[in-house]
């Protein structure tokens, strides 16, 4: 997932995005705690995209303020 290609989307994308990736790390914890997870890796990039995500909300948050 590219910051570029995250700042096309509208909030309510980015949100909806948001949610998903909260839900896969949730399971990729339990997958781990319980010793069945496969990639690992996917762990690290799902917590990166979140911040990603995070990161152009706020962009976009700021956006709209400074505009007003």
């Amino acid at each position: 997932m590219n910051a570029n290609e995250l700042r096309d989307k509208t909030p309510d994308e980015l949100r909806d995005q948001l949610v998903q990736l909260k839900k896969e790390a949730f399971n990729l914890r339990f997958q781990q705690a319980t010793g069945q997870i496969e990639n690992t890796a996917r762990m690290r990039t799902v917590r990166r995209d979140v911040a990603r995500i995070k990161t152009v909300l706020n962009q976009k948050a700021a956006d709209a303020a400074s505009a007003e």
